[in-house]
């Protein structure tokens, strides 16, 4: 399987996923952390990748929604960005509710 094949299949079966460098437990940087609180703070079960433990798709997930930097968060398959606008999400409650409503659909499914 084609590595960009490969992160399709992964954020179409994830309803919430999280590409990071580290894990949600040990994150390696300070971006992928604060992104991640964010998600564990809407009381949600997501997804993670840890790029830094494959090389394939940390050379090749930025050129796959065409977004550059590290974490990256995908919600019902669309990127929303990275951790500033995670944040800004988080803060304003619409993470929260994008979120939850894809966790919701999921269900349905």
């Amino acid at each position: 399987m084609d590595v960009l094949e490969k992160i399709q299949k992964q954020v179409d079966e994830n309803p919430v996923i999280i590409y990071m460098k580290g894990t949600p437990q040990l994150p390696q940087c300070g971006f992928s952390s604060r992104a991640a609180q964010a998600l564990q703070g809407c009381g949600i079960e997501f997804a993670y990748v840890n790029i830094l433990q494959d090389p394939e798709i940390f050379e090749n997930l930025p050129r796959f929604a065409d977004w550059p930097t590290f974490p990256q968060i995908y919600i019902n398959g669309e990127l929303i960005g990275g951790c500033d606008i995670t944040l800004d999400m988080f803060q304003n409650g619409d993470l929260q509710k994008a979120t939850k409503q894809a966790m919701e659909a999921k269900q349905q499914a």
